[in-house]
């Protein structure tokens, strides 16, 4: 871990070990950062060396110096409870990678009515023609989620908050449930990342990242992560090696590079979006604030018992306004792009409306929805520009 005579350095706090963990300069001549290692092939040594599989490394696929690098600084976030992280080329393949790893054909899968979009696609779809059955279930539902189990469920798929309606599902009621029937808990953790919400040790068996998000930071890279308990790594560590899944050593190379200022990065996109969510409950356009940070919102006691902090990611509902109006601030604000991806360096807005997919609850904000990602500008400038856009708004009503 440090290279000097006084030996290795065992930190204790998550920002230390963001930067120290699987770091080995003698073993890089010193360098700080380790080779991008770009590599099919190994080679053995022996004839009995190549029988018997034997060496740290045995086919690019299954693991690289660069890749052995991310996995320990990955496996030091989660905590204690991680027995193994895998690499995926993107957040979806993360999550297809995880339920096809503990499900088959004839099993039943629980799914939190606010997930990622794309989550609900590859239920719908690819599991639902392999013969896995899914039921949605209201996010609020807790230990309640009981009612729904069948002798035939194996897992629950969780997100907390939904990255659209930011409800925050009750993560260790739900496992609590889940365990005793025997089934798996996976969450979708990209919003909070275990830097604030260390998943693992609440409950849930498999958390995932779309680490295109904040373990990237800079907009630059797709990628996704998968990090296991002792009960679950074994299924998903063959699910992995069975499905071919593995990600390109530029990309694991930039997300090392990412996850090393994630402590800092992450405290400034909360400390920007809690300031704008608040401003923004001052404005008299905005009909509401969805944000699980805030005092006044109903997943705020979950939010507070069970993370350690909050990202830059939160949604408003609108006073009611045609869709004109909505688009005149779109097309006015400047710092603001519209893009579908979050958890980088800039600030986004994007409008949404979970009617057109939700079936275990009702969508009816009052107004339209708009979702704010506040990156690392000035929050005094992005709060005039969101303030040029509310003057376009109220000028085309």
């Amino acid at each position: 871990m440090s290279f000097s005579n006084d030996g290795p350095v065992h930190p204790q706090q998550p920002e230390t070990r963001l930067v120290t963990a699987g770091r080995d300069a003698e073993a890089q001549k010193g360098f700080v950062n380790p080779p991008v290692v770009h590599g099919s092939t190994v080679l053995y040594p022996t004839a009995d060396d190549l029988h018997a599989h034997r060496g740290e490394y045995q086919y690019g696929r299954h693991g690289t110096p660069t890749t052995r690098a991310l996995q320990d600084v990955l496996m030091a976030l989660e905590g204690p409870q991680c027995a193994g992280v895998g690499l995926t080329p993107s957040g979806l393949a993360a999550i297809s990678t995880a339920l096809l790893s503990v499900l088959k054909a004839g099993d039943h899968l629980l799914v939190c009515d606010n997930v990622y979009r794309p989550s609900r696609n590859f239920c719908n779809g690819l599991l639902a023609r392999y013969g896995v059955e899914t039921t949605y279930f209201d996010p609020l539902i807790g230990a309640g989620i009981e009612a729904l189990f069948k002798p035939n469920t194996r897992a629950v798929l969780t997100e907390a908050p939904g990255s659209q309606s930011f409800e925050m599902p009750d993560i260790p009621a739900i496992a609590a449930v889940a365990h005793v029937r025997g089934a798996l808990v996976i969450d979708d953790n990209t919003w909070a990342t275990p830097l604030y919400h260390r998943s693992l040790g609440q409950g849930v068996d498999i958390s995932i990242q779309a680490a295109t998000k904040y373990i990237g930071g800079h907009s630059d890279i797709m990628f996704g992560t998968i990090s296991a308990n002792a009960k679950a790594w074994p299924l998903l560590a063959e699910g992995i090696r069975l499905l071919g899944v593995c990600a390109g050593p530029d990309d694991v190379y930039l997300a090392l590079r990412g996850v090393r200022t994630l402590s800092v990065r992450l405290a400034q996109h909360y400390r920007s979006g809690l300031e704008m969510a608040r401003w923004l409950q001052t404005r008299p356009e905005v009909a509401r604030v969805l944000h699980p940070a805030i005092e006044t919102d109903p997943g705020h006691a979950i939010w507070k018992r069970d993370f350690t902090g909050a990202s830059g990611l939160f949604s408003i509902v609108l006073k009611p306004a045609p869709q004109k109006a909505v688009d005149a601030l779109l097309d006015t604000v400047k710092l603001f792009g519209m893009g579908y991806s979050w958890g980088g360096f800039e600030s986004l807005v994007i409008p949404f409306d979970c009617g057109d997919y939700r079936t275990a609850t009702k969508w009816a904000p009052g107004g339209p929805t708009l979702r704010l990602h506040i990156g690392l500008e000035s929050i005094d400038d992005l709060k005039a520009d969101l303030d040029r856009g509310f003057a376009a708004l109220k000028a085309a009503m």
